[in-house]
């Protein structure tokens, strides 16, 4: 091998040096310094997490890790000795192996051919296709990946596409492992067979960079933590003894508390309001409910206590077997989703990937969808195209949509961004009372502070927000009133100071509030 694992001195075995070690990495492109005096390394058998916000410069340090970017300046040396000139198939000859967020897969091969796509076992000039359709089968099996090997790529899911190729990292020896939001498209039992295989690894030597935003990953993986925040090294701090918070501030630069906007709440005459709301399927329980214009209201409570339910409800998604929902003092017999977004009510689903956005289509298109029969964009039954592209770079100018191209389709966005295309609905047309359901569900930090700026925009700007969120830092900093449910009840309404972690999880079993109201601190992420 060209690299060795162990460097013996008169004294025995020294400990062995790191796989990585990265001193004072400069990559710049035209106008951009996107890496400044990045130092970095990685130890045998540990996980080094790479975690920081969109533009921060993760996807560059890792890019030039595998040899897909050379650096500009500064040192890089691969188990003690310094590497030059590194390309992507030097780096995997020497057993450094990226799995990237956007996939490296020929659609119109099968997936034992993209295992084995420029590394083909070949016996007197002919393709070994015997040996290489066992190879497969066996690293399949071993990864224990419910993949067919003579599947076209362009037949698999994104999760299944995901998993050929963390197959395709593992078909060879390895030492560096590289994951780029490994999880993002992975299920709960996929996830927890991809956590093994990092635990067996870890075992074996391999390190593994591992790049994510997800806490819980963080927290259960990782050996160190780098934070990176404008393509500056922030700190490099020991998983096991920083906070969750103190991450968060590390990354964003400032306190967690100040991720979220002072919302000016001016409460004015009530916008929407239920009474006695009880769904077909028994998951909402005779509901009353009020939000006012200008005030954010904060549903919580657990996993299949009703909250996401109501809200679908009153726009129409979920059958209503009684009682009544009134938008402006007026009674709305048969919600729907067309009638409640012309009568000026918009809804944002939790799930944004299979409701709420067409991910084959482009920006533009998403970002108008609900809007499409406004004067602005349709005359005599055609859409006015230049009017429609207008508004929609308006519409990504004002979200900060990255990269700001509103023709990219939105599958290729990270999920910040779009969940910000889905959330440019709302402002393409004029919309009265927000529905905002998990709006922060698996996006970065930044992201994050960028969705609370527009609830506190359309809020100030006299709209009713109800945000329902799994966070309860996001309820307790955000809202003006705020309602716990449980059982598919809503089961205390608190105000102002009441509104505290505490409290709310004092009725989420629907147990008596704590005796005690203060101001609310910030939970976990």
């Amino acid at each position: 091998m060209p690299f060795a694992l162990h460097l013996v001195s008169s004294h025995g075995i020294a400990p062995a040096p790191p796989l990585i070690e990265m001193t004072g990495i400069q990559k710049r492109f035209p106008g951009v310094l996107a890496l400044d005096q990045i130092d970095f390394t990685l130890n045998p058998g540990e996980v080094h997490v790479l975690f920081g916000e969109n533009g921060a410069g993760k996807s560059t340090l890792i890019n030039v890790m595998a040899g897909t970017h050379h650096h500009d300046g500064g040192t890089y040396a691969y188990c003690g000795q310094a590497l030059t000139d590194l390309s992507p198939h030097r780096a995997r000859e020497i057993g450094i192996c990226p799995v990237f967020q956007e996939f490296s897969l020929a659609s119109d091969l099968t997936i034992e051919e993209n295992l084995f796509l420029g590394r083909e076992i070949c016996r007197g000039g002919i393709l070994d296709k015997a040996e290489m359709r066992a190879r497969v089968a066996r690293v399949l099996a071993d990864l224990r990946f419910d993949l067919p090997p003579r599947a076209k790529v362009s037949t698999l899911s994104r999760a299944e596409q995901q998993m050929t190729e963390i197959a395709k990292a593992l078909l060879q020896d390895i030492r560096v492992l590289i994951l780029d939001e490994p999880t993002a498209s992975l299920s709960e039992r996929e996830t927890e067979r991809l956590f093994e295989i990092i635990a067996d690894l870890k075992r074996k030597g391999v390190g593994i960079v591992y790049v994510s935003h997800r806490m819980v990953e963080i927290k259960r993986l990782a050996d160190r933590v780098t934070v990176l925040r404008d393509g500056r090294r922030v700190g490099t701090v020991e998983a096991a003894a920083v906070s969750e918070t103190k991450l968060i501030e590390m990354m964003i630069g400032r306190s967690f508390g100040a991720m979220f906007p002072d919302i000016a709440h001016r409460p004015g005459r009530v916008m929407l309001e239920t009474r006695g709301l009880t769904t077909a399927d028994g998951l909402v329980r005779e509901a009353d409910f009020t939000v006012q214009a200008g005030e954010v209201v904060g549903i919580a409570g657990l996993v299949g206590c009703g909250k996401s339910e109501l809200a679908r409800a009153i726009f129409g998604l979920n059958e209503v077997q009684s009682g009544a929902i009134m938008l402006e003092g007026q009674q709305v017999t048969q919600p729907s989703p067309a009638t409640m977004l012309q009568s000026g009510l918009c809804y944002f689903p939790s799930d944004r990937v299979a409701e709420g956005l067409a991910l084959a289509r482009p920006v533009r298109e998403n970002m108008t969808l609900a809007a499409l029969n406004l004067p602005d964009f349709v005359k005599s039954g055609f859409l006015r195209l230049r009017r429609e592209k207008d508004r929609a770079r308006e519409m990504i100018a004002k979200l900060g949509l990255a990269p700001p191209d509103p023709e990219k389709r939105v599958e290729f966005l990270s999920g910040g961004n779009k969940q910000k295309v889905m959330l440019a609905r709302g402002i393409a047309r004029e919309v009265k009372v927000y529905l905002f359901d998990e709006p922060t569900v698996g996006i970065d930090v930044g992201a994050k502070a960028e969705i609370y700026k527009l609830i506190k925009e359309v809020a100030e700007s006299g709209a009713a927000v109800v945000v329902i969120s799994s966070e309860l830092h996001e309820v307790v900093y955000l809202s003006n009133r705020a309602y716990v449910m449980s059982g598919g009840r809503l089961v205390v309404e608190l105000r102002g100071l009441e509104i505290t972690e505490a409290a709310i999880l004092s009725h989420f079993f629907d147990r008596k509030p704590a005796t005690t109201v203060g101001v609310g601190a910030p939970g976990t992420i």
